[in-house]
C-alpha cells in the first residue's frame, strides 16, 4: 500500500461560512466517491487552502462535519497571486491505497474548473 495525493478545488460566490462549508462538503464527497474511498481510515491527512478573500470559516470544519474527526486536517492561505481565481478553496488529500498515482481522480468544481482544464473531472 502506498500514500497517494489527490487534488481538488472549488469556488464560492461570496465569503459566507455556509457557502464555504457547503462547497467544501460537495468537493470532498466527490473526491471520496470518484476515488472509491469508503472509510476515513484510508485518509492520511488533508491540507486545505483558501484564497485570502475567504476568511469567514475554516474549510476543515466541513470535513469534520462529514465524519473526518480522526483525520489530521490543516488550513492555510493560498499565495495572493495577481489575477488568480478569487474565492477559491483547494484541498490536497493524502490517502493510503493500492492504486497507482495515475489512477487517482482529481476534482475541480464550479469556477475552479478553469484551474486545470487538462484534468478529466474538470470537463
Amino acid at each position: 500500500m502506498s500514500v497517494r495525493g489527490i487534488r481538488g478545488a472549488t469556488s464560492v460566490v461570496e465569503d459566507r461560512a455556509e457557502l464555504i462549508l457547503a462547497a467544501t462538503r460537495e468537493l470532498l464527497q466527490e473526491l471520496l466517491r470518484l476515488n472509491a474511498i469508503l472509510e476515513f481510515e484510508e485518509v492520511v491527512s488533508a491540507i486545505f487552502t483558501t484564497t485570502t478573500d475567504l476568511t469567514s470559516t475554516f474549510p476543515a470544519e466541513a470535513a469534520r462535519g462529514l465524519g473526518m474527526t480522526q483525520v489530521p486536517l490543516l488550513c492555510a492561505s493560498e499565495i495572493a497571486v495577481p489575477n488568480s481565481l478569487p474565492r477559491c478553496i483547494r484541498v490536497l488529500l493524502h490517502v493510503n491505497t493500492t492504486k497507482s498515482q495515475s489512477e487517482m481522480v482529481h476534482v475541480y468544481l464550479h469556477d475552479a474548473k478553469r484551474l486545470r482544464p487538462d484534468v478529466q473531472s474538470a470537463q
